[in-house]
């Protein structure tokens, strides 16, 4: 009684590991079963070939004993015809035996012949049967994949959730602010460039001027152009080179 139940719960835990395995990968099992059914078709087809060679023995003895029975009616008829009846005789038995043997051989024929068509028949049923297995396979191998990938993806799809209690949404807080702070940086950087824009104009402007000064002065100390026409006064030409014009034109 003992060993009746460690061996029952010993078949348990086998028929368990079993399932295990045959439901850890049911495509591979699908496949095995598959491939096992390919190899008994192979064989059933090796076997289909042998009995057909079997069919095509017992048509070829068929076809002999029509034309031996063909054969020993025309020597009846011609020992007949020749008035040796003892030799007529002795054929027509033989004639006889070989209707009887052709009787035979024709029913075995069309027994072999039926058999033959019937598993032939079985072996493209079977054909077709593993066609659409092999059609199932593909379909639910396709079916299983994008399965597990919409569970992955749903599953991803919790795991980034943006909340800011999250890590994720901690570390997408954290990029906003660098954004934030990158952002700022590049406002107080236009705004700075705008500083300091009033003075450089008007230093450029003065220099203008005093080029422009500077100019007039060297045409009126050329004699290019006479204070007058250039309207300088000569309180204008109280420093430097107005001094020298004034004195270059009373020499004159």
């Amino acid at each position: 009684m003992i060993i009746g139940k460690l061996w029952r719960t010993l078949t348990a835990q086998i028929n368990k590991l079993a399932n295990l395995f045959w439901t850890a990968d049911p495509i591979a099992q699908m496949q095995y079963e598959y491939d096992l059914a390919v190899e008994q078709l192979k064989g059933g087809r090796e076997g289909l070939a042998q009995y057909r060679a079997l069919v095509e023995r017992v048509l070829r003895q068929v076809a002999n004993g029509k034309k031996h029975v063909t054969n020993l009616a025309a020597k009846v008829k011609a020992y007949l015809q020749a008035g040796d009846r003892e030799s007529a005789s002795r054929f027509a038995l033989e004639l006889r035996k070989a209707k009887e043997q052709l009787t035979e051989n024709e029913g075995q024929l069309q027994m072999h012949e039926a058999a033959y068509e019937n598993n032939v028949s079985k072996i493209k049923h079977a054909n077709r049967k593993l066609a659409s297995i092999r059609e199932k396979i593909s379909k639910y191998d396709a079916e299983l994949k994008m399965s597990r990938a919409e569970a992955e993806l749903a599953e991803l799809a919790t795991s980034f959730d943006m909340d800011v209690t999250t890590d994720f949404g901690q570390i997408e807080q954290v990029l906003q602010e660098k954004i934030s702070l990158n952002r700022a940086k590049a406002r107080v950087a236009a705004d700075l460039s705008g500083e300091g824009i009033v003075e450089v104009e008007r230093e450029q402007a003065m220099e203008a001027a005093l080029a422009d000064d500077a100019l007039r002065d060297f045409e009126i100390e050329m004699g290019l152009v006479t204070p007058q026409t250039a309207g300088v006064t000569e309180e204008t030409k109280e420093l430097g080179p107005p001094t020298r014009s004034k004195e270059t034109t009373t020499e004159s």
